[in-house]
């Protein structure tokens, strides 16, 4: 299914089974797999959707690789050359330019910079029953397995942590 106030940029090759919806632009060049439903959100070019992802009310850059599996909620944003793989979750987060969050991730209310890696089975722990927290990652950063960032916490430049680590 394709929307009517949907746009959809040249050479962009969309699969079977894929629900684009409300006021979704989508660049040249991408590639969206079966599954996908993508709904009120901006895709850059170059953009490769796998197969399975819920995108609703967020940005991706340029160059970006989503999925399979992922979720990205509203005012998720991923700048120009981010991935996020399997079963990664964001919510009210950026993550920058040629970051990866590669697997079994949730990023919510978290700012990452630049060529940071988030390591498997990473989540940001943003609320604490009554508020939620912001979570800041700097640049090239190198978040271990594992790791459990509890809100407001702020990791900076450079910095690494080890397989579960609990900060």
């Amino acid at each position: 299914y394709i929307g009517a106030r949907t746009s959809i940029g040249r050479d962009t090759v969309i699969y079977p089974n894929v629900c684009i919806e409300g006021e979704t632009e989508i660049g040249d060049g991408c590639t969206i797999r079966s599954g996908t439903r993508i709904s009120n959100s901006r895709i850059g070019r170059n953009v490769e959707i796998r197969d399975n992802c819920v995108i609703t009310e967020a940005e991706v850059g340029d160059n970006c690789a989503i999925g399979p599996f992922a979720h990205l909620r509203p005012l998720a944003r991923l700048e120009e050359g981010a991935k996020v793989g399997n079963f990664v979750e964001m919510k009210k987060s950026v993550l920058g330019r040629n970051s990866k969050a590669h697997h079994l991730t949730y990023l919510g209310d978290a700012t990452v910079g630049e060529n940071s890696n988030i390591g498997a089975g990473t989540i940001t722990c943003n609320y604490d029953g009554k508020n939620k927290h912001a979570t800041e990652i700097g640049n090239n950063v190198k978040i271990g397995s594992d790791t459990m960032l509890v809100a407001p916490i702020k990791v900076g430049d450079g910095a690494v942590t080890g397989a579960g680590t609990v900060a």
